[in-house]
């Protein structure tokens, strides 16, 4: 059983978390991402304990890719048979991803990475041109790519989705609006199994994780909506690549 207790975050830290939480949650909930590599980023960047980060990243990031799945479903953008093949040893990777203990410096390299797939998915670099046919999914890549994102995912906490978008836009197995859907639900159901993976394990959380939580799902809620149904502003999403970027690399190279 989870042995849970509350970390004090000091007032003057909030309403930055919060707006930045916002943002984050907003804009890769558009592409149907729920945001934790950003969550991570943030959090560490303020100086944040890294005790916290972890769980509390998770728990936003079940959350957030939920209420994108939710508008992607809606919107009839869901393809179970371009889920199922990445799905299938990605959760149980990821719960065998949480006992893994990276070194520090490694932890911050491996997301300075995840956070350029971000920056490149964000910034609209695999969506230049709309493809009309798609190619289903050879079932080995699927598996092994699967299995390769749910260990990340699972290592430093979050779902995945950040590459394997990318990796499906690339190989054309399916168009912007399907890969936003199917990465909502892989990230949702890896954070779920990451978290599955702590369960044995001692959680710290912030003592405003709530506030938290519900800064992410009314920036998740929004993003999606916008994200699954209206047009993007892509100027707003490159100051938010920019600034994912300049994360990205102060992590990698720090």
């Amino acid at each position: 059983m989870i042995n849970s207790k509350f970390h004090p975050i000091r007032l003057n830290q909030t309403a930055l978390i919060l707006l930045l939480l916002f943002l984050v949650a907003f804009f890769y909930s558009t592409v149907g991402h729920g945001g934790a590599s950003g969550y991570i980023a943030v959090l560490t960047l303020i100086g944040i304990s890294p005790l916290l980060i972890k769980p509390s990243a998770l728990l936003l990031n079940i959350f957030v890719a939920s209420i994108a799945f939710f508008h992607y479903y809606r919107g009839g953008h869901f393809r179970w048979k371009l889920f199922y093949p990445f799905a299938l040893l990605s959760i149980p990777m990821a719960w065998l991803g949480t006992f893994v203990a990276l070194d520090p410096i490694w932890y911050k390299r491996i997301l300075g990475i995840c956070l350029i797939f971000a920056v490149l998915r964000i910034a609209g670099l695999f969506n230049r041109k709309e493809i009309s046919t798609t190619t289903p999914v050879p079932i080995l890549a699927g598996l092994l790519i699967g299995a390769a994102l749910g260990c990340i995912s699972g290592m430093i906490g979050i779902g995945g989705g950040i590459i394997l978008s990318p990796i499906i836009l690339l190989f054309r197995w399916g168009n912007l609006k399907e890969t936003a859907a199917v990465s909502a639900l892989f990230i949702l159901v890896n954070s779920i199994s990451g978290m599955a993976g702590m369960w044995k394990q001692e959680i710290v959380w912030p003592t405003h994780i709530l506030v938290w939580l519900g800064a992410a799902i009314i920036g998740g809620f929004v993003g999606s909506w916008w994200g699954s149904r209206k047009a993007q502003n892509n100027t707003l999403k490159n100051i938010l690549a920019s600034a994912l970027l300049l994360a990205a690399l102060k992590l990698i190279f720090a």
